[in-house]
């Protein structure tokens, strides 16, 4: 671990999670079920600073405001599939009677933390929203995501705040499609995704750089099956730090899906809670050289529930340090491959 003293962080802390996000049901044995936010309830309860936080409370996002990334067609779908649910927007996305509200609190509750950030009031946040986002795009609902918020948090930063350069690091197993869909042609927003291949949804290739003026501004790292922690804190600590400190961006917004974690049953990747520890230190360290700490982290995937407690707890924890606790792991040949693969130079703007 690098060296630094412990202390404790001086900024403003939040955290975003409502028990109305409880009600977005998509089905008994469906994997992104109401359990995963009673899971992190419970990590969130025994944490032993949580009076040093300040809880966000969400409000529902505008159609306006989801039109920002959205378009006004599958806004209609989603109302009207919850209308007549149970329905699937696809073959794995289901919706109940709630979900449409669910999500509109899920979005605007991430816009309340942006607000808070930029503001000033708030530094470091996380969000525990569901339904997650990452793969919706322009006019889809997939991969159990109805609104992207993430997105939604990038594109109301800078209508909303003036901001010109937003950083969003993806690291959930899956790759964020619906994100970078959203940011390909602009170099306004750049997308970083570290992600499992082959894996849903199939796309991630390095060659995926972005188009028009948004070429290079789309990054991928495609992990192969059993990638463990001796890749994946490298792979933050070196290549994404330094392509952050190049891009120099006004926030980080972070896609925080921990189903690459080794008990999750949906992933193949080999983390364990330590890689997730380390990655988000090397974030928070980031957003300290370039925009005065602003981070903020917005729950993706993560279907085993012990995970899920681990990593919540570790992530929190790493939040309340000064100076965040990066590791200092041995490289492995994944890694090797990944960072000559990197190195052509195509982050250099």
């Amino acid at each position: 671990m690098t060296r630094q003293a412990h202390t404790t962080f001086s900024g403003g802390l939040g955290y975003l999670i409502d028990d109305r996000y409880l009600l977005h049901n998509p089905g008994a044995r469906h994997p992104e079920s109401p359990q995963r936010l009673l899971a992190i309830k419970e990590a969130i309860k025994i944490r032993r600073d949580a009076q040093r936080w300040r809880r966000i409370y969400p409000r529902k996002a505008t159609h306006e405001e989801l039109q920002l990334v959205h378009s006004p067609f599958l806004i209609e779908r989603v109302e009207k599939a919850s209308r007549r649910a149970p329905s699937y927007l696809d073959y794995d996305t289901a919706v109940s009677s709630e979900s449409f509200e669910t999500a509109l609190l899920a979005a605007g509750g991430v816009l309340e933390c942006i607000d808070g950030i930029c503001s000033g009031d708030l530094r470091r946040v996380v969000a525990f929203v569901r339904p997650p986002g990452h793969h919706a795009d322009h006019r889809s609902a997939r991969g159990f995501c109805l609104f992207n918020n993430v997105a939604l948090a990038a594109a109301y930063a800078i209508r909303k705040h003036g901001l010109e350069r937003v950083a969003v690091v993806d690291i959930d197993v899956h790759h964020g499609n619906g994100t970078q869909s959203c940011f390909y042609n602009t170099p306004d927003v750049l997308y970083v995704s570290s992600h499992q291949s082959p894996l849903y949804p199939g796309t991630g290739d390095f060659s995926e750089t972005g188009m028009d003026g948004g070429k290079g501004f789309t990054l991928n790292f495609p992990l192969p099956e059993a990638t463990g922690d001796s890749t994946f804190v490298p792979l933050y600590t070196k290549i994404i730090a330094a392509v952050l400190d190049q891009y120099a961006p006004q926030i980080i917004l972070v896609s925080a899906g921990f189903d690459g974690h080794v008990r999750d049953p949906l992933g193949g990747l080999d983390l364990t809670e330590r890689a997730y520890r380390s990655a988000a230190a090397s974030l928070m360290r980031a957003a300290n050289r370039s925009c005065e700490g602003r981070i903020c982290f917005v729950l993706e995937g993560g279907y085993s529930m012990q995970a899920l407690k681990e990593c919540t707890e570790a992530i929190m924890e790493q939040m309340e340090l000064e100076y965040p606790e990066e590791l200092q792991l041995r490289e492995d040949s994944v890694f090797r491959e990944i960072s000559r693969r990197a190195t052509t130079g195509f982050w250099k703007w």
